[in-house]
């Protein structure tokens, strides 16, 4: 937590940047280790350049939890009738800046109610971007990180596991999506890193579909999109099955996206261009005839979002280095048909690649178990 606060003073100090106003909950988390989600209440990190000392404000019920989590500055705590600007203001004060001529935010999160309240506070600062610093800074995990994330990898894979269990004729999308988050929250899951996705059939022809009360029937595509929230860090996985029987065209679609997906993973390693990748699985698809059914990037990277920071799309020109987390999900959703999308979390490593979700991909024809 310390070097990652000495490297963005650094930077502060670098872009001749007065103040830092950090307030969204996986910044916050990433710099002081306190991971919550403050709702409507203002809660957030101010941080300067020089030698003068951050402080944290939250509300008040939050203030011990701060403590606990690691944050060793200091705290403003506030409470609900009380406003935390004033407070914020005070504190500023207090530490004797001088003039404040540029104040860097997160344009892409702050309120702008926040922002014109900050800037009564600090009227003659020019503001600035702080989400590309920080970006970069979060875009390469350290070891501690990858160990998290290989576990919530890891519950990934056993959540779509105990989907895969719970399937049997007539049974429905949300049936089985409640087994899945009760069997991890019986692991200790508090939270999915998003809303999990449990698909049948034709439903499956969207990338985002919604699951309801559809029934499972012989002959349907089933797909599992799921992940955990562990310590703070996402997982990421989408399988795709065919229940009791399938035809060629099902057998033909998921074929090509695991063809696609495999290329795409034996590209990934250090000094490769993130758009090539897409690229690379995209003209497998698009050589098969699917081309106009991918109509989605390759992946995004993960880690304290399950959407982070780099977008792995075919006109991204970065250069994937060691360390990187990222999903690669190439589909194809065929109208009327139905769709197939296969996920896997991915770590760049100092040679090439370690894939960190590892459920087989293989065609597999799912049968009704006997109980």
């Amino acid at each position: 937590m310390e070097h990652r606060l000495h490297k963005l003073k650094a930077y502060l100090e670098a872009e001749d940047i007065n103040m830092c106003f950090i307030q969204s909950k996986e910044n916050v988390f990433y710099l002081t280790n306190f991971y919550t989600d403050p709702h409507e209440r203002l809660m957030g990190l101010f941080l300067f350049s020089g030698h003068i000392a951050p402080f944290f404000i939250c509300p008040q019920m939050e203030v011990n939890q701060a403590k606990t989590a690691g944050w060793k500055g200091e705290i403003v705590g506030y409470a609900d009738h009380e406003d935390p600007w004033i407070k914020i203001q005070s504190a500023i004060a207090s530490r004797k800046l001088g003039k404040i001529e540029k104040v860097a935010i997160e344009k892409e999160v702050v309120p702008y109610s926040r922002v014109e309240a900050l800037s009564t506070i600090t009227p003659n600062a020019h503001f600035v971007s702080i989400e590309e610093a920080l970006n970069r800074m979060r875009v390469v995990k350290d070891h501690d990180e990858i160990n998290i994330l290989r576990k919530a990898a890891e519950l990934a894979d056993f959540g779509v596991q105990v989907g895969i269990h719970a399937l049997k004729t007539g049974v429905t999308e949300m049936e089985v999506l409640a087994t899945i988050e009760y069997e991890l929250k019986k692991k200790g899951i508090r939270e999915m890193s998003f809303s999990t996705m449990v698909l049948f059939g034709e439903k499956s022809g969207d990338p985002h579909g919604n699951p309801g009360l559809k029934t499972l029937s012989e002959g349907d595509f089933v797909l599992f999109d799921l992940g955990v929230v562990l310590e703070g860090y996402c997982s990421d996985i989408t399988r795709t099955y065919v229940y009791k029987s399938f035809n060629k065209k099902q057998e033909e679609i998921y074929n090509t996206v695991l063809k696609a997906q495999k290329a795409a993973l034996e590209a990934s390693k250090p000094g490769v261009r993130i758009g090539d990748l897409d690229q690379i699985a995209r003209t497998v698809i698009t050589d098969a005839g699917y081309g106009d059914f991918f109509p989605h990037r390759l992946g995004h990277g993960l880690g304290i979002n399950v959407h982070e920071y780099p977008s792995m799309s075919h006109t991204n020109d970065e250069i994937l280095q060691e360390g990187m987390v990222y999903t690669i999900e190439p589909g194809i959703y065929v109208p009327q048909v139905g769709g197939v999308r296969i996920e896997d979390d991915v770590l760049i490593t100092k040679d090439g690649h370690e894939t960190l979700t590892n459920l087989s991909k293989e065609f597999t024809v799912l049968q009704e178990e006997v109980k």
